[in-house]
């Protein structure tokens, strides 16, 4: 479970985020969403330690992260993965090295150990026998699965996606979204999800967390939020004709 409590943000007079406090919860996908501008990937780069807060703090089930040595943070940043928005993937290294990477820089396994993790990862997201391929040789879709699986290949507890659909085909969008969802229950991972697909918030939006102009204006999830009548929100949901059908 990760809580940020009061967390205020500023970069010269501009407010991005102003006394956040959310609960994200253990084994469950939990959303951040909102138009751009509002501060969710600022916030997200809080929790991950790039950004400190001015206000406010960060605990990783009860242990402090923000503000703190980095000695601490560091403890916690093993326990992380992050899946980049557009994947990130090193261009100069195959699937295997780039699955392997977090594994030569957080742990002291053996070749053989770590070789077995990576493959095991990449089975894990349906990927099995692409160890010597490129980067460049793979569809949007592969890129995005190997990078979960390079996000997953430390065991991590805690697990930040950015903008995981981007750039996807809503077909495979959805594939992504089950995979997240799948690999978050199964290996009981606190994920953290900034989104503004709409597809993604219904269907796997456990715990929502709405930002608006910099403040927490609503949660929920994808059961509640159909039915809110928060304008902003609404706003932000229901904006094409595709989308109005719902309120219907």
């Amino acid at each position: 479970m990760i809580k940020v409590e009061n967390i205020t943000k500023a970069f010269g007079d501009n407010v991005v985020l102003n006394d956040i406090n959310a609960t994200f919860e253990r084994g469950k996908t939990n959303l951040i969403i909102g138009q751009s501008g509002s501060g969710k990937t600022v916030l997200m780069k809080i929790c991950i330690g790039l950004f400190e807060p001015d206000n406010g703090s960060v605990t990783f089930d009860d242990r402090q992260f923000s503000n703190t040595k980095e000695k601490f943070k560091s403890d916690i940043r093993k326990e992380m993965g992050v899946l980049f928005q557009g994947g990130a993937l090193f261009d100069s290294m195959n699937v295997e090295q780039n699955v392997m990477f977090p594994l030569n820089m957080f742990t002291d396994l053996s070749y053989e150990e770590k070789l077995e993790r990576v493959n095991f990862c990449l089975n894990r997201v349906n990927l099995n026998g692409i160890n010597d391929m490129m980067p460049s040789e793979l569809s949007g879709g592969m890129m995005k699965r190997v990078a979960i699986a390079r996000a997953i290949s430390n065991s991590p507890k805690y697990l930040f996606c950015d903008e995981p659909n981007s750039g996807l085909d809503p077909l495979t969008a959805e594939l992504i979204d089950e995979l997240i969802s799948e690999i978050t229950q199964e290996f009981d991972i606190t994920t953290i999800i900034n989104t503004h697909d709409i597809n993604s918030v219904l269907k796997i939006g456990q715990t929502i967390n709405f930002l608006y102009n910099g403040k927490l204006w609503w949660s929920g999830n994808n059961k509640s939020i159909l039915q809110t009548d928060n304008k902003e929100l609404n706003n932000f949901l229901f904006s094409t004709e595709l989308t109005k059908r719902l309120k219907r």
